[in-house]
C-alpha cells in the first residue's frame, strides 16, 4: 500500500481550477481512502476559499464536511485513519470531532465490506485468485467496493463533481495458467471514475501503462486517444514521489477534464524539477504505446522520414529460432551442426531443427541481454538472462 505523500496529494489538487475552492457546491470524491489525505488537503482548501461566503468557521466545517467531501476506504482500517485524519477522531460524530453535523460514527468516510465475485477460479470483477483471496472474515477480502459492482450509482447515488485518489496498483492472480503473479487494477479505477461522469479526475497510478501492463492494451488506447487528459505528469524515478519506493517503471498522475477537449500538457520529472514539458498527442500515427519523453519525438518523426525498414522487423524478443528455454541440444559438435548459443553454454543443433528465421541462420546476429528494471530508469542496468535462452545461431 503506497501511502501518498502531502506534497504529492497537493501537486496533483493544484491541477484543479483554482475557483473550485470557492464553490460551496461542488462535491469530491475519493474512492481509496489509505490516509484521507486527499479530503483533508481539500478540506483545507475549502475552508480557506469559503471563509469570506461561510463566515463562521464551525458552521463552514460542517458544510464542507458534511456536504462536499466523501471517501470509501479500502480497508476497516484505514477508515479509520482517514477519519482520524479528516475529522480528527476516528469517530466522526466524537467528542473530538472538528464536524458537529454528524449523526454516525462513519461520517461521509465508508467502509463495505465487499466480496469477490468467484468465476471459474478468479474474481469477474478484478481477476484476483479464489485460491489467494477466498479467507475468513477476519481476514481483509480486497475487493474493493468502488470497482466491484457493474453500477456504482446502485451503490452511492449521488453525483460528484471531482474523484481524486491513489488506486490500489495490483492483485495476486496466483495459480493462473499464464503463471503471471500479479495483475494491474489502477486501471480499474480509472475506468470506473469515468462512468460517474465527473467534471475532473485526478489520479496518480503506474507508468507502466504507458507501453505494456498484463491487460492494459485497452486502457492504453483509451488514454492516447482522450481528448479530455488535460494534463500528464511522469516520473520516471517513482521515488520522487514516494520516497523510498521502488516501483518499476515509475509513476504519474493526471487530470481529466470533462469540457476540455485537445492535446495533453506532458511534463517529465527529476527529482523536484519538471525537465521537460510539452503540449502533444499521447498518440503518434502507427505507434501503439505512449511515447515518454518529449525529446523523443522529433526523433521519431525524422527516423520515419527516412523511410527505412521498422527495427522491429529485424529484431526478436523470444524464441527467434523456435527454441524455448529448456530446448537441449548435442554437446559436441557434428557434420552440418549449427551452433545455439543458449544461457551460459553452447551446444549444436541440426540446420532443420530451426523452426524459424532459417533464413537468418548465416547472417550476422548480435545478442542483447534482458534488462533489469532497478526502478529508476537512469540507473537501470544490463544483466545476464536466467531461465530464457539468449540465442545467437552461427554455422559451424
Amino acid at each position: 500500500m503506497n501511502v501518498t505523500p502531502p506534497r504529492l496529494a497537493n501537486q496533483i489538487l493544484d491541477l484543479l481550477p483554482a475557483d473550485i475552492w470557492t464553490d460551496k457546491s461542488i462535491t469530491f470524491l475519493d474512492p481509496v481512502c489509505k490516509t484521507g489525505v486527499f479530503l483533508r488537503e481539500i478540506a483545507k482548501r475549502l475552508m480557506k476559499g469559503l471563509e469570506k461566503e461561510i463566515p463562521d468557521e464551525q458552521e463552514r466545517a460542517n458544510h464542507i464536511f458534511k456536504n462536499q467531501i466523501f471517501g470509501i476506504a479500502i480497508t476497516e482500517l484505514t477508515a479509520l485513519l482517514s477519519r482520524r485524519s479528516v475529522y480528527c477522531s476516528k469517530t466522526a460524530n466524537g467528542k473530538y470531532s472538528i464536524c458537529n453535523a454528524f449523526e454516525n460514527g462513519e461520517g461521509n468516510i465508508r467502509f463495505i465490506r465487499t466480496e469477490h465475485a468467484w468465476v471459474n477460479g478468479k474474481c469477474h470483477y478484478c481477476g484476483a485468485s479464489q485460491e489467494v483471496y477466498e479467507r475468513g472474515e477476519e481476514l481483509e477480502t480486497h475487493a474493493y467496493e468502488f470497482i466491484h459492482t457493474d453500477d456504482f450509482k446502485e451503490v452511492m447515488n449521488m453525483k460528484f463533481d471531482v474523484i481524486v485518489g491513489n488506486p490500489p496498483y495490483q492483485i495476486s492472480t496466483a495459480g493462473d495458467d499464464n503463471g503471471a503473479q500479479a495483475k494491474p487494477l489502477y486501471h480499474l479505477f480509472v475506468e470506473q471514475a469515468k462512468k460517474l461522469n465527473p467534471t475532473f479526475i485526478a489520479m496518480t497510478i503506474p507508468s507502466r501503462w504507458f507501453s505494456g501492463g498484463w491487460g492494459l492494451d485497452e486502457f492504453r488506447d483509451k488514454m492516447m486517444s482522450e481528448a479530455h487528459l488535460k494534463y500528464l505528469h511522469d516520473f520516471p524515478n517513482a521515488s520522487d514521489c514516494f520516497p523510498g519506493v521502488e516501483i518499476k517503471g515509475g509513476v504519474c498522475y493526471f487530470l481529466w477534464d470533462k469540457s476540455y477537449s485537445g492535446e495533453t500538457t506532458f511534463a517529465t520529472h527529476d527529482g523536484n524539477a519538471i525537465v521537460s514539458i510539452s503540449k502533444r498527442s499521447l498518440r503518434e500515427p502507427n505507434c501503439d504505446i505512449v511515447i515518454r519523453y518529449n525529446d523523443a519525438i522529433p526523433i521519431l518523426h525524422k527516423v520515419r522520414s527516412l523511410s527505412e525498414p521498422a527495427f522491429e522487423s529485424i529484431v526478436s524478443t523470444k524464441k527467434p529460432f523456435g527454441f524455448i528455454t529448456n530446448y537441449n541440444g548435442k554437446k559436441e559438435p557434428f557434420e552440418g551442426a549449427v551452433k545455439l548459443y543458449g544461457n551460459r553454454r553452447v551446444e549444436y543443433v541440426k540446420r532443420k531443427d530451426v523452426t524459424r528465421r532459417e533464413d537468418c541462420i548465416d547472417s550476422h546476429k548480435v545478442i542483447v541481454p534482458k534488462a533489469v528494471g532497478s526502478g529508476d530508469s537512469r540507473t537501470d542496468q544490463s544483466c545476464q538472462t536466467e531461465q530464457k535462452i539468449i540465442l545467437k545461431i552461427n554455422c559451424k
